[in-house]
């Protein structure tokens, strides 16, 4: 086949949602609160769908079930990564998730490791990550006293920072933030706490305090990241992550820049500017906000232009 297949963002409304899907990155959204774009989904909850080619029309779980050449024949029996592009109107829950064990004998699906690149960050912004419990009865003992200053970890914000989330860490993203979100396909999450804040009907939104307490690493561990940079004339790579779970990268894009396959796919959302993607002399148009999947037997392409690309590939476990 040779093509990518590009994929219809799915738009969730969200409490904390604002516009900036809209006016940042020009999607045409339903409303001023939406705060999710699943730009590459096989989750239930929003599935994606080829926009091109052959497979024009097809859902990505169908896709993976039906035609797994497309993606090296791999094992998994569900398409194991989601990709958001998030816009924190207002801060988000205080929240945990579970690892795969738990989450598969709990919520029968995978649990939730994840990872931020931010997008872009208003001056002041922060976001939580991490706790200072040092025994999971204090930390039981600070979510019942309501002890939230005492207990959670504020840290920071700027525009090209990035994050890694692994299952058990306490973390919510704060007011004025958009990030790329690379995650596990799951929507699995406990909420710790919620501001005390009510939904439209004047309802408290729900907490999972017992399962937030039994999923949270205690005490908190912050990942150490080996970020590595290429460069490629003008243009650079940036590894952020390789784990089990998933490979992420930045593409910064300055020119043309030639890439190689390293993973059965690659998939790809361009974050700012504009460009083309080439493949065996055929041309795609990349703006902002575009994502694709890169299938099995797409082994080597172009990109061009002047663009910024967070990019991301099935981990080995």
């Amino acid at each position: 086949m040779q093509e990518p297949l590009f994929l219809k963002p799915v738009f969730q409304e969200k409490i904390w949602g604002g516009s900036r899907l809209r006016s940042v990155f020009g999607f045409d959204i339903p409303n001023d609160k939406i705060g999710e774009d699943w730009a590459i989904s096989a989750h239930p909850h929003g599935v994606s769908v080829v926009e091109n080619g052959p497979f024009k029309g097809w859902k990505l779980d169908d896709l993976w079930k039906e035609h797994k050449e497309l993606f090296g024949h791999p094992s998994e029996p569900v398409f194991p990564l989601l990709i958001k592009i998030l816009d924190a109107e207002d801060d988000l829950s205080v929240q945990v998730h579970p690892d795969d064990a738990y989450g598969m004998a709990h919520e029968g699906e995978l649990g939730k490791t994840e990872c931020w690149y931010i997008i872009d960050a208003e001056p002041g912004a922060e976001i939580i990550y991490g706790h200072h419990a040092k025994t999971r009865e204090e930390l039981a003992e600070m979510i019942k006293d309501s002890r939230w200053d005492d207990l959670l970890k504020k840290v920071p914000v700027k525009k090209g920072d990035f994050f890694y989330v692994p299952s058990g860490t306490i973390h919510a993203i704060g007011k004025g933030i958009m990030i790329l979100e690379t995650q596990q396909s799951s929507d699995t999450t406990y909420r710790v706490y919620d501001y005390d804040r009510k939904d439209d009907q004047g309802n408290a939104r729900e907490l999972h305090i017992q399962q937030s307490i039994d999923v949270t690493t205690v005490p908190a561990k912050a990942p150490e990241l080996q970020i590595k940079e290429i460069r490629q004339g003008n243009s650079s790579i940036v590894t952020y992550l390789e784990t089990e779970f998933f490979n992420v990268y930045e593409w910064d894009i300055k020119g043309i820049t030639s890439f190689k396959k390293q993973a059965p796919y690659t998939l790809m959302t361009v974050i700012d500017g504009a460009g083309e993607l080439v493949i065996d002399n055929q041309t795609y148009p990349l703006e902002k906000g575009t994502s694709a999947i890169l299938p099995s037997d797409i082994t080597e392409w172009k990109v061009q232009g002047e663009l910024s690309i967070i990019a991301s590939e099935p981990g080995v476990k």
